[in-house]
């Protein structure tokens, strides 16, 4: 149960943010924006590290496979994305386009079990859900 309220909160968290990304966007530039949201996320990373228990930093070296360190490069592009389509669609509108986007892969990962996910059986179902949520997309995208 709690991890359901903690999917909530990152949902409400990613709206909050990237609407306060936009609006610094406006004013700086979207790579100066950028640059001072993965600064300040960096930043507050360290300072929780400090304070919740230091893991050793050097167990970076260890992961494997090596090309899931690239989240932060992702990251990047995620800040970049969700400012350009919420300042040209608005908040509401990009932010259902990102879900059904986010669904849509995620459902993927699963089923072809990508990127050291446990594959998951195909279940018909959450495909007809997410196709029911892409015509809502559809239907939401008309005026």
């Amino acid at each position: 149960m709690i991890g359901f309220f903690i999917a909530i909160l990152s949902g409400a968290l990613m709206s909050v943010q990237g609407v306060f990304n936009t609006q610094v966007t406006k004013t700086t530039g979207l790579w100066v924006s950028n640059i001072w949201v993965q600064l300040t996320a960096f930043l507050a990373c360290v300072a929780v590290w400090m304070f919740a228990g230091r893991t050793d930093m050097m167990s970076i070296t260890k992961v494997e496979p090596r090309y899931v360190l690239l989240g932060g490069v992702i990251g990047a592009g995620i800040t970049w994305t969700v400012v350009k389509s919420m300042g040209m669609l608005g908040p509401a509108k990009a932010a259902l386009f990102i879900v059904i986007s986010q669904l849509a892969i995620a459902y993927l990962i699963e089923v072809f079990g990508l990127f050291g996910v446990d594959k998951a059986d195909f279940e018909f179902r959450k495909l007809i859900g997410l196709g029911i949520a892409m015509v809502g997309v559809t239907i939401f995208q008309w005026k």
